[in-house]
């Protein structure tokens, strides 16, 4: 056996280290280049996301607010105070609206990314983790969840549905932290789906729906048979509109509760996104 010392092209090593650095730069920056793709990748039904994010509010403000508003003519009561039926249902709305968004966007996109088109896969041959492609896919449905609140917000304030516009305003972020706290979980169950067999049009039928009319969105809570109000306990809707409609109009509320909602919200979102990255990394390691 010779004792030579092994000697390395070094053109062999230049190509090394030039590889190495051209990986770091998607391993550091891998979650926004995901979020740019799928954004990007939202143009091809662009116009649907504008007349969707336009449209959505104006009907529902003229159908259901505004056209309600107008038979009952009794103030809406709670904790005490009366408001309005339109500025009542307002904040419920713009909820509904971020959370309808986050059921369109972690629903067919993720199982298409896994089954269909399978980009998750490209991505994951690249120096991307799992944790970036899901957070990727989060982040882009976040950005569009961002821009029907912003739309839903502007169309309430014209509309003269937010009493106290310098808290009103954060009616937005708390918008999207609903979306967020239902989307991320739908995600996380969409990730583990290998047959489509219609669970998305159940997910919408058993669980969306109840949830959007037993969530206290027209009317208050204490209206619902008690047999029926642990569908709004545990509804991230509710508890996303009860924080809306404190920002919105001052609801009155005990600190305890403020922060249960709040921290209701969280869990759902931070839970939903461990155990979705978990499922992305068990799929993209297939």
């Amino acid at each position: 056996m010779s004792d030579l010392p092994v000697t390395v092209d070094p053109s062999v090593e230049a190509a090394r280290a030039e590889a190495l650095e051209w990986g770091r730069k998607p391993r550091a920056r891998g979650l926004w280049y995901v979020t740019e793709h799928m954004v990007r990748s939202m143009r091809a039904y662009g116009w649907t996301i504008v007349v969707g994010a336009v449209g959505q509010p104006i009907v529902y403000l003229l159908g259901l607010a505004v056209g309600l508003a107008a038979i009952i003519q009794l103030p809406i009561e709670q904790g005490g105070q009366e408001v309005s039926y339109l500025v009542f249902v307002a904040p419920a709305l713009l909820m509904t609206a971020s959370v309808a968004v986050a059921s369109e966007e972690l629903s067919y996109p993720v199982i298409s990314g896994f089954k269909w088109r399978r980009l998750f896969f490209g991505f994951s041959a690249s120096p991307l983790s799992p944790g970036q492609i899901a957070g990727g896919v989060i982040m882009a449905a976040a950005a569009r969840m961002g821009l029907a609140v912003v739309a839903y917000y502007l169309f309430i304030w014209a509309f003269q549905a937010v009493p106290n516009p310098l808290t009103g305003w954060l009616m937005i972020p708390i918008g999207v932290l609903a979306g967020l706290s239902f989307g991320i979980p739908y995600a996380a169950y969409a990730a583990s789906i290998t047959e489509d067999k219609g669970q998305f049009a159940l997910v919408q039928r058993f669980v969306f729906m109840p949830m959007f009319l037993f969530s206290a969105t027209f009317y208050p809570l204490t209206n619902l048979p008690i047999e029926l109000r642990w569908i709004a306990w545990i509804s991230p809707l509710w508890h996303a509109t009860e924080l809306g409609r404190v920002v919105s109009y001052g609801m009155p509320i005990s600190p305890a509760l403020l922060w249960a909602h709040v921290l209701f919200l969280l869990v759902l979102a931070i839970g939903g996104y461990i155990v979705c990255r978990r499922i992305f990394q068990k799929r993209l390691a297939s």
